[in-house]
């Protein structure tokens, strides 16, 4: 099937510093394939089909689409709706009477699942439709891909933040010795694995990452591991992602459900809090938290180039595959080598990604569990425009009055 109609792009799930590189992609490779009608945007990702939310992308200004390559979040918005066979079905109708044939749909597993959704609404209705799904997560879970678009953006934030977290807490560490940083990355260990890059040597914090796929026994077991971090080094870095849970799949920070998405993804409270409060009355020793929350996705100023550049590229890739008849698949990212670092475009089954999860492989966590090895250095590195520059520490120079 060739191209032809009108083509859509959306943007769904959570937004990152770089998923606007990825719309510039898209509509950019579209204006240069001259295949398409119209290039139409939907507003908050499938909400904006079902609502008829739509915004011409094809006569925008070219400084703006300049500019959408350094702007952080979502500039169409986005969604967490998961479609039913109604809203599905619905959402084909309308396109029909937009004459879109041609979809880029930007963003997750979830987002995957969105896109098999429609193309089998189609399918189902014999409406010629092309449904192609661009990554995107910071979280890095993607199966089938080397590494996500915005991935490399929160890495460089953490690997920056954490090894600044962890100078202020040497400096104060006879006022509040324990800080503990909570992390966005949902059930895989990647996003917490980064704030190990920005570490200049043995002994250098975070002195403690908890990985999900490396559960502490429980508090108790959680708390002694502190202690003996702090009788170790004096002071303790420990990083925790959000959804913290023990051994036995109990959430750290209490069994209240705060919320469940339309995904069914489960949010509980804050560990931070919690796991602070804890380290105070039970181990006697002051302790803060910090938790970068969403900035940490989309801090524009700590940008890795090499992922914008890429997230650029999957968008442009996507349409070359929507032009070429593609459908139900996602592009992806193939490493070609290391060092130097390159990658190149690729290509998956999309139901092999929708509602898939891929987590750290054990060649990436240390023997300890609470650190990462320099296999996961060599991969991740490249992804922050890494290695950071070091800081400096002042030599043990006594001073000798004459």
């Amino acid at each position: 099937m060739g191209a032809g109609g009108n083509l859509l792009v959306a943007q769904s799930g959570g937004a990152t510093a770089v998923i606007n590189a990825s719309l510039a992609g898209v509509v950019r490779a579209a204006l240069e394939h001259r295949q398409f009608g119209a290039i139409i945007g939907a507003r908050h990702g499938i909400d904006g089909v079902l609502t008829e939310r739509f915004v011409d992308l094809g006569r925008q200004p070219a400084e703006i689409l300049d500019q959408l390559l350094t702007t952080p979040s979502a500039a169409l918005g986005t969604t967490r709706r998961r479609l039913t066979d109604e809203t599905a079905a619905r959402a084909v109708r309308i396109l029909a009477q937009y004459d879109i044939r041609a979809v880029a749909y930007i963003g997750g597993n979830d987002s995957a699942d969105t896109a098999l959704r429609l193309a089998a609404a189609a399918r189902d209705a014999g409406y010629d439709l092309r449904v192609v799904s661009v990554p995107k997560t910071i979280d890095n879970d993607l199966p089938g891909t080397d590494h996500c678009p915005g991935y490399g953006s929160i890495a460089r934030f953490l690997a920056l933040a954490a090894r600044d977290a962890v100078r202020d807490t040497e400096a104060t560490a006879a006022l509040y010795p324990v800080k503990f940083i909570e992390v966005m990355g949902r059930n895989a260990g990647w996003v917490a694995a980064a704030t190990a890059l920005g570490q200049d040597g043995d002994g250098d914090g975070p002195h403690l990452i908890f990985f999900p796929e490396r559960p502490p026994r429980d508090l108790h077991g959680l708390l002694e591991e502190v202690q003996r971090a702090y009788d170790r080094h004096g002071q303790v870095v420990a990083v925790v992602p959000e959804t913290l849970k023990d051994a036995q799949g109990r959430p750290l920070s209490g069994e209240d459900l705060s919320w469940t998405d339309p995904f069914g993804h489960r949010y509980y409270p804050s560990p931070g809090p919690a796991l602070t409060r804890a380290v105070e009355e039970h181990l006697g020793l002051r302790a803060r938290f910090d938790k970068p929350g969403t900035i940490a996705r989309m801090f524009a100023a700590c940008v890795s180039s090499v992922d914008r550049r890429e997230a650029y590229e999957v968008g442009a890739a996507a349409v070359r595959l929507l032009v070429e008849g593609a459908s139900e698949v996602m592009v992806t990212l193939e490493r070609v080598s290391d060092d130097p670092y390159a990658a190149t475009t690729g290509v998956i089954a999309a139901a092999k990604v929708a509602n898939r999860e891929r987590r750290m492989p054990d060649a990436f966590i240390g023997p300890d569990g609470r650190s990462v090895t320099d296999a996961f250095r060599t991969y991740a590195l490249p992804l922050i425009d890494g290695p950071l520059p070091p800081y400096a520490r002042l030599l043990d120079l006594p001073y000798l009055r004459a």
